[in-house]
């Protein structure tokens, strides 16, 4: 009798233990699962945020063209790099998991950017343009699109950061990837980002040259 009573009490006990399991299995599925969504939209957060800033290229680039003796190979230069962006396709509402792929991307993305950042350290060249409200207005929303694309990347880290260590650590490591959850890559700070372009004047010529360091 005391040795079923006991049987009967072991039995209880390891099906307690396993209710415990499971269910501490199901809430941190269920948290990387947030998680995991939560890098999603961060990422459809930063797409939006890029997709604004090459829709101002065309118009910047129509109104900087206006002016008179422009230089020409720095508007060629956008142009190449806003189709080079284009030419990047990576899924707009599922954060990449392939580093090849978000580098690429980010690539793409810099060369556009320091070809807007050139073109605003060439316009200072030209006070005309510079004081039609056309351009003024341009000029704010890129440099507030601008902005608003280091606070996003900031933000997609962060998630990525708390999706990663949250796979990586208990009890989640066990079984993570068996379902499907991998680690995401972040993006990365742009070579000499924290240095501005330098500007090279020659007044033989209408315009500057300007070169990275």
């Amino acid at each position: 009798m005391k040795k079923l009573v006991f049987v009967l009490g072991v039995l209880v006990v390891l099906g307690l233990l396993v209710v415990i399991a499971i269910a501490i299995a199901g809430g941190s599925y269920n948290h990387l699962v947030k998680l995991s969504q939560g890098v999603d939209s961060q990422w459809a957060q930063v797409q939006n945020v890029y997709q604004r800033r090459a829709d101002l290229v065309p118009n910047l680039v129509a109104t900087v063209s206006g002016a008179a003796n422009f230089e020409k190979s720095t508007l060629t230069e956008i142009t190449v790099a806003r189709a080079s962006v284009g030419q990047v396709k990576l899924d707009p509402n599922s954060a990449p998991t392939d580093p090849a792929k978000l580098a690429a991307f980010e690539s793409a993305q810099g060369q556009l950017g320091s070809a807007l950042s050139r073109l605003l350290v060439v316009v200072e060249r030209y006070p005309d343009l510079k004081a039609t409200e056309n351009f003024r207005d341009l000029q704010a929303q890129l440099e507030g699109t601008e902005n608003r694309i280091s606070v996003e990347r900031r933000d997609f880290n962060t998630a990525v950061q708390n999706y990663d260590t949250a796979i990586k650590s208990f009890p989640a490591m066990f079984y993570a990837g068996a379902f499907g959850f991998s680690a995401k890559p972040y993006f990365t700070a742009t070579a000499g980002a924290e240095t501005p372009p330098k500007v090279q004047f020659d007044f033989n010529k209408t315009a500057p040259a300007a070169t990275n360091p």
